[in-house]
């Protein structure tokens, strides 16, 4: 669960009683608050389902749907993957395919297919839960159903997603990751702080997390995963950033062998993706030769 962008008077009212509630409950019933806790940070918000609703009356895209795990995950496509080389589109937390629209008709137009899905839990596609190893164990599974890609792209939380889930039974010549989150022992901390859940209660959410997933905290952090990694990457990150710090960016940077940096000012988490000088640079770093490792500083944009 990440912080709201705006607050209505209803999101307000909501938070302030979860921060209430967890204030005491973290003295009195810390069992209760955790499981309480657990499910918020598993549950994404309901704007993902309304935006992929109001998305799909006009979208471009054929619909598909495919079962990983026992639940229809929705896919969307442009072109045909089966006889183009396509790109895989990664969506971010509380967030759905159908947000890669904009890219499709670039893709398309260099001649690439392009595939997107919602994850676990939103936009169209079924559940109701979801963490970084169910974003994971979604776009391998995706990734295996449609083949090997020409080039994977990916925001916030897919960028985790992607990097654990690489040559998971299938690949990609090349990456791009937007606003990457790294670190998620960082990601629940920056939870806690937001809801008011006590720290001492951290460990045990996490414990909470790993009954449901199978899957430690600590084995889900880029750096067990990043540095097997052999494709070319570019990693994209806003040095103003406040829902994943460009430190998690540059994180990638130092364990990713050969990866490079562009660093862009002023975008922060979600502008950053539609933004049109990223998408030529990702666009060009999918297309072009492997570049060497630099750091790009995009000038800030103009003032409004």
């Amino acid at each position: 669960m990440k912080p709201p962008r705006r607050f209505g008077a209803r999101t307000i009212a909501t938070l302030l009683g979860i921060r209430l509630a967890y204030r005491f409950g973290s003295r009195l019933a810390p069992a209760r608050t955790v499981a309480h806790a657990a499910r918020i940070f598993q549950t994404p918000l309901p704007s993902s389902r309304e935006r992929a609703a109001h998305a799909s009356m006009t979208m471009s895209a054929r619909t598909e749907t495919v079962e990983v795990d026992g639940q229809a995950i929705a896919t969307y496509v442009w072109g045909d993957p089966s006889t183009q080389p396509y790109v895989l589109l990664v969506h971010g937390w509380s967030s759905m395919g159908l947000r890669w629209e904009n890219w499709a008709s670039q893709l398309l137009a260099n001649g690439w297919a392009a595939v997107a899905f919602d994850q676990p839990g939103h936009g169209r596609s079924g559940g109701d839960l979801c963490t970084l190893p169910d974003f994971a164990r979604t776009v391998s599974a995706i990734g295996r159903h449609y083949g090997d890609a020409e080039a994977v792209i990916a925001h916030s939380l897919g960028g985790a997603a992607v990097t654990l889930a690489l040559d998971d039974g299938w690949t990609a010549k090349r990456a791009v990751l937007i606003a990457p989150a790294a670190d998620p022992q960082a990601a629940t901390r920056r939870f806690a702080r937001f809801v008011r859940l006590g720290e001492h209660l951290r460990p045990s959410m996490h414990e909470v997390l790993a009954q449901r997933t199978g899957v430690l905290i600590d084995d889900l952090h880029i750096r067990h995963h990043a540095p097997k990694r052999s494709q070319p990457v570019l990693i994209v990150h806003d040095a103003f950033d406040r829902d994943v710090p460009v430190e998690e960016g540059e994180m990638y940077v130092r364990l990713w062998p050969g990866a490079a940096l562009m660093k862009t000012r002023r975008l922060g988490h979600r502008r950053i993706v539609d933004d049109p000088g990223v998408m030529a640079a990702a666009l060009a770093f999918v297309s072009g030769p492997s570049p060497s490792a630099a750091v790009h500083q995009s000038p800030p944009p103009p003032p409004q």
